[in-house]
């Protein structure tokens, strides 16, 4: 079976083979030497000086330890745009924060004067944005909307970059993010459970002045390990060492040359939506790069199409989330994909598709 669906992606056979590397132990030389020395390529790809922190997790893991870390006394506004950031929401009420949510309909994308009109308001601690929504498809403005936070300088940006992170460009520094967090089994094609996230000095700053903090995702805990090539917890070190072999396919491939491979792939999915008159369920000019969400204006049998595909190919995508099922399905073309394999799942796609 080969995976084209939104997270988990395919890992490759090299991935896997650095994946099973023997164990070391995680506070001996041979670890800091590992930890330390992926360092620079993991600050290039988050475009930052900051240090990048690896959290045995998922991103939620982070997503929540920024909401602990930045969030005091004041406010936190909750961008929602689909299924994953409406739960942002949830989860800053469940850490006993003042949250508000910003809600756009699902398919549409926040834009900056929408954070602007919210900020006016005052108050605000923080600001939580999925840059990529997988469940819609959408990508919003993430330029548009940073340029919005510097007007509002005692307001920190947290930006979860899971399935765009080495998809697209995302300065961190240059756009004055102050939490980038993203996960190991979507855009970075490895297996789930490690998440990797980098914090401003201002970031940084407010931590160290937030009480409850906890300690797993404690970013004051996370740097002063740093500081000796460690982690406050115990390591996946397998993960690390996927890590280290995935860094080197992307600077081998080149940055550059990576984003235009995920752009070159995605316009191969939009041609034949077009060819094969569907519809898009993302808005002209924020549709994701590295998945689509296809909108089923043909009305045809979503969950037989996924069966088929199955049985006769083993491509397995997915069939629409939550209340989006059977009204779209989506196409990823994130991580290791290529013009070959995009096409080879669009032919089968055709193969099992009602005349």
């Amino acid at each position: 079976m080969k995976l084209f669906i939104p997270g988990p992606v395919q890992v490759s056979d090299k991935t896997f083979a650095a994946f099973c590397k023997p164990m070391i132990g995680h506070r001996s030389g041979d670890f800091k030497k590992l930890y330390g020395g992926i360092q620079p390529r993991l600050q290039e790809l988050f475009q930052t000086k900051q240090p990048v922190f690896l959290s045995t997790s998922s991103a939620w893991g982070v997503m929540e330890g920024a909401i602990r870390n930045l969030v005091g006394s004041g406010k936190v506004l909750n961008c929602m745009c689909g299924a994953f950031s409406d739960k942002w929401l949830d989860v800053s009420k469940r850490c006993g924060k003042d949250a508000v949510a910003l809600q756009v309909e699902w398919g549409q994308p926040i834009r900056g004067e929408q954070v602007r009109e919210h900020l006016k308001q005052g108050g605000f601690d923080a600001v939580t944005l999925i840059h990529n929504e997988t469940s819609t498809g959408v990508m919003s403005p993430l330029a548009e909307i940073a340029e919005v936070l510097r007007e509002f300088p005692e307001v920190r940006l947290v930006v979860d970059s899971v399935s765009s992170f080495s998809v697209v460009p995302i300065p961190m520094d240059e756009l004055g993010i102050d939490v980038l967090l993203t996960g190991s089994q979507k855009a970075l094609a490895m297996p789930p459970g490690l998440a990797l996230f980098a914090a401003s000095p201002r970031a940084m700053e407010r931590a160290a002045s937030v009480k409850g903090r906890g300690y797993y995702f404690d970013f004051i805990e996370f740097q002063k390990n740093q500081a000796e090539d460690m982690t406050p917890s115990t390591p996946s070190i397998s993960h690390i060492y996927a890590l280290e072999s995935k860094l080197e396919d992307i600077f081998e491939e080149g940055i550059a040359a990576r984003h235009a491979r995920h752009d070159r792939t995605n316009s191969l999915v939009h041609e034949w939506i077009r060819a094969r008159g569907f519809d898009f369920f993302a808005p002209e000019g924020y549709r994701s790069k590295s998945l689509t969400c296809v909108a089923n204006n043909r009305g045809i049998d979503v969950a037989a199409l996924l069966a088929e595909l199955k049985k006769r190919h083993g491509f397995i995508i997915d069939g629409g989330y939550g209340k989006l099922k059977g009204a779209t399905f989506r196409l990823s073309n994130m991580g290791d994909e290529n013009e070959s394999s995009v096409a080879e799942l669009l032919a089968a796609i055709d193969d099992c598709l009602p005349s």
